[in-house]
């Protein structure tokens, strides 16, 4: 008896011997790759030989976290050359690789049922597919990068190889991490798409593409999948809550509730209430049971705005919430889970309030891990112009007239205010000139601007020498025709001189003169 058992204990102890020495090749083999594509290629076939699956994928999402890219494929022993696809930031019919991203937890499901789970991103075969392994991928700063997944069509555990593959997709993570940096087309999506350029076409929803705000997109970008708590922060008027929207909007939670309370607009109890809700009988008045706000957005995104003047008492129970992941509605004694993303911004500076005593530094802590910094306007260059002129369209659609042509004299007049109200004050400026303006052509005299100089906290000398200097040069170019060599003789400058001072002040001499052939065709 003991002879013929003992072939069968010699096989149970070589089979993880045979199957570590056969993952350690393969780690050879991508510290090896110098090739980013080979190297996504090599991973989804070592996944597929490891764990003897028929199918193997890896998608990865591009640099705006916005999109997830099907990037490489293994199918029955050969690279599927499938037509490269991309999934939208909510991955609407793709439930289960959307939880997998949205959860960055691994995904086993061992009996695929075709009426319970859409797989279209599945490929089409003979036998359907029965179970399926899904693994969030990390880079090497943890962030998440993508999706390797396994399927099998017999109905099979495949659990067993998470930790495995796991360890295998966040090493080839970081060896595509490496090559990037060493190579201009990014690993993250197809070689005839630039991701460097997405942000700057999309910019979430956000008007503008100055470098401040460029900084803005990026920062944007790093926590559409990833569930930290974000503060957005900036002057009044600056579009905070737009930020808070497009981190929603182009992030998983896209397709569940965004809410938005004001934390100074209502007294601490009534706050406490609209927030954590109430049952009935909770306090005079309450008549029913109601719902609070962290319930209404469950699934999505909780936006408290103004959060520096929530009352002291209040922060303790929204800092548990955070915590805890659960709340207790007024008057109840129990407590329930609510799965919810706080977003929180205000105008003042926290720290400041904390030092002072006015804001809980356990809260301001947690709050924030990721800040995002909103620019005033007066700091956004060219950006004024693309909001003015996008402001005039809205509004000129709003009130039902014919769209009205900005003169240059009026856009200057724009460019030269510091615009204490930033974006807020422009949008009330535009819509006021929209009404004084008789004709179709939106001049200096529509915009009752204030006449003294800037001042001297918000505006360095720098920045007014800029301005002059941006002045004196449109007006020796409008001169000209826009013509840069007879500018730069007039001006006592070397042509190479101009096209530097011109380029550091964002004046475009083509954008010049063929507004000035618009502008005498209108004559």
């Amino acid at each position: 008896m003991s002879s013929l058992k003992l072939p069968s204990l010699f096989d149970q102890l070589a089979q993880p011997l045979v199957y570590a020495e056969s993952l350690l090749a393969r780690f050879s083999i991508l510290a090896a790759s110098n090739d980013s594509r080979a190297l996504q290629q090599q991973l989804v076939a070592a996944a597929a030989d490891l764990s003897h699956c028929p199918l193997a994928q890896l998608y990865l999402l591009d640099k705006t976290q916005t999109q997830l890219t099907l990037c490489a494929e293994w199918l029955d022993g050969a690279p599927m050359a499938r037509e490269e696809s991309t999934l939208p930031s909510d991955y609407k019919d793709q439930q289960l690789l959307q939880y997998c991203l949205f959860q960055n937890q691994v995904l086993h499901v061992n009996s695929l049922d075709n009426s319970l789970y859409a797989t279209p991103f599945l490929p089409e075969t003979d036998r359907s597919w029965r179970s399926l392994l899904c693994l969030p991928l990390h880079d090497r700063e943890q962030h998440l990068g993508g999706l390797l997944l396994i399927a099998q069509r017999d109905t099979e555990t495949l659990d067993a190889f998470a930790d495995s593959l796991r360890l295998l997709g966040d090493f080839a993570m970081g060896q595509l991490q490496l090559l990037q940096r060493l190579d201009d087309t990014p690993p993250s999506a197809p070689a005839s798409v630039d991701n460097t350029t997405v942000s700057h076409e999309r910019g979430y929803g956000l008007i503008g593409d100055s470098p401040v705000m460029q900084r803005v997109h990026r920062l944007i970008s790093k926590v559409l999948h990833n569930p930290v708590s974000v503060m957005v922060a900036g002057e009044t008027g600056t579009g905070k809550e737009l930020v808070a929207r497009a981190v929603h909007d182009y992030g998983l939670r896209r397709s569940q509730p965004f809410i938005a309370q004001n934390c100074s607009a209502l007294p601490e109890a009534l706050l406490e209430s609209e927030l954590f809700g109430y049952v009935k009988g909770a306090f005079t008045g309450a008549t029913q049971d109601r719902i609070g706000l962290f319930d209404a957005a469950n699934g999505g995104t909780l936006f408290l705005d103004e959060i520096g003047d929530m009352p002291f008492g209040l922060q303790a129970k929204i800092l548990r919430v955070l915590q805890e992941g659960e709340l207790r509605p007024l008057g109840s004694n129990r407590t329930h889970k609510v799965d919810v993303r706080i977003i929180a911004a205000s105008h003042h500076d926290l720290r400041t309030l904390v030092d002072k005593g006015q804001f809980r530094e356990d809260l301001f802590y947690r709050l924030g891990h990721f800040p995002i910094e909103v620019p005033p306007l007066r700091e956004r260059g060219g950006d004024i112009q693309l909001l003015a002129t996008r402001f005039s369209e809205e509004a000129c659609r709003f009130l039902q007239r014919e769209p009205c042509r900005w003169s240059d004299e009026a856009l200057e007049h724009l460019a030269g205010y510091h615009f204490p109200g930033n974006v807020r004050e422009l949008k009330g400026l535009i819509a006021r000139a929209l009404l004084l303006c008789d004709g179709n052509v939106l001049m200096p005299e529509h915009f009752s601007l204030p006449d003294s100089p800037q001042p001297i906290n918000s505006r360095s000398l720098r920045e007014r020498l800029e301005q002059v200097e941006r002045n004196l040069l449109l007006d020796c170019l409008r001169k000209n025709q826009g013509n840069q060599t007879s500018a730069a003789s007039e001006l006592g400058l070397p042509r190479r001189t101009l096209l530097y001072r011109m380029q550091r002040l964002n004046i475009n001499a083509a954008d010049l003169r063929h507004k000035e052939r618009a502008h005498a065709q209108t004559r």
